[in-house]
């Protein structure tokens, strides 16, 4: 069980306002994720890494202080996604990078776990506790060894591509679903209109809409414009860019994780989207039925939940491997006790579901 000085109401206050520095809320958006928050254990979770960071510390020190590398941060197995690389491929992998940071190889490992526990608590999972923490360590184990591979679903990996193209990613419901967003009537920050509007010159504007996506990131201006092009559409969003809440939560420096979020990019084992960018405050992605985040509800009812595990292990290691230090990363593995990731995934359970029940109770 771990402690901690703040409430949850204490730590959500305290976060918004540094984040406020950095951006402009919407508040209108910022009321919703917290009302969200009390719908289950699994959203208030997702939306609360900046709570997560400062509980980390508690843990034990192998754990805690595990050496560190670029790392996702806010890794759940709903942050999977895919896109087209630049050779116009389906690739599969780790959607947001919102809170990218330089921390511990272990945060993903244990963030990833404990997201698996409580999305199976949801029901959006069958396997045992002990089944999903067996997958996610011998995926992780087995791409460090290996050196990493990115998850390109075109020849390779069939039955990953069955997975990610549910019902709800077919392009008549993804882009009417889009569709019926209305038009933004509020302003546009100029930078913010510059980079959705880096589309073909012939394309012709819709509309610019603003998004309610995802749990974390909830609050933050995001922009979205969709255009019609040949015969088609074709979408780009602008979102908010913060450093990550792990710099709040440790009393970091800005600057120290300033380049974390592009160095990540460049550096991980992947193929990347080639219209995935990042400028000082924003984050820019195209955006389309191949294009976006999977949500495991969308998933088949029958799906390989062991392989899709292991798959979200491995894909974590192709991430790490694009830091200096992976050789240290595999002898500090073998050398933590074998039941780490059940211990640490654990207390951190117990702390999220207590905070989750005063959350509602506030």
């Amino acid at each position: 069980m771990l402690a901690r000085t703040m409430t949850i109401v204490e730590s959500t206050a305290a976060y918004e306002r540094w984040l406020s520095k950095f951006l402009e809320p919407i508040v209108a958006d910022l009321k919703f994720k917290h009302e969200s928050m009390r719908g289950d254990v699994f959203t208030f979770f997702r939306a609360t890494f900046y709570f997560w960071a400062q509980l980390w510390p508690q843990l034990s020190a192998p754990v805690s202080q595990a050496p560190e590398v670029l790392a996702v941060g806010d890794a759940h197995v709903e942050n999977f996604g895919t896109w087209r690389d630049q050779e116009g491929r389906l690739v599969w992998g780790v959607n947001d990078f919102d809170e990218a940071a330089i921390l511990p190889y272990t945060n993903d490992l244990v963030r990833l776990a404990a997201s698996a526990v409580l999305a199976r608590a949801n029901g959006d999972l069958g396997l045992a506790v002990p089944d999903i923490l067996d997958a996610l360590l011998l995926g992780y184990s087995a791409a460090l060894a290996y050196g990493g591979s990115p998850f390109t679903i075109e020849e390779r990996n069939e039955w990953l591509r069955k997975i990610a193209l549910g019902g709800a990613r077919e392009p008549g419901t993804y882009w009417a679903k889009f569709l019926k967003l209305k038009h933004w009537r509020g302003s546009i920050p100029k930078r913010a209109a510059e980079l959705i509007a880096d589309v073909p010159s012939d394309a012709r504007l819709i509309r610019i809409v603003h998004r309610r996506s995802g749990a974390g990131s909830l609050g933050r201006p995001r922009l979205a414009g969709i255009y019609e092009w040949r015969g088609g559409y074709i979408a780009r969003e602008a979102k908010a860019r913060a450093p990550s809440a792990w710099t709040w939560a440790n009393d970091g420096s800005v600057k120290d994780n300033a380049t974390a979020l592009p160095l990540i990019w460049k550096r991980a084992v992947r193929c990347q989207d080639p219209y995935l960018r990042v400028t000082r405050r924003w984050i820019v992605k195209r955006l389309g039925p191949d294009c976006s985040r999977i949500d495991l509800a969308s998933l088949p009812k029958l799906r390989q939940e062991t392989a899709m595990l292991r798959a979200m292990g491995w894909e974590t290691a192709n991430i790490h491997a694009g830091s200096a230090n992976v050789a240290e990363i595999r002898r500090h593995l073998h050398h933590l006790d074998r039941n780490w990731l059940a211990d640490a995934s654990a207390a951190m359970v117990h702390a999220i579901r207590k905070a989750f029940r005063e959350w509602q109770g506030h």
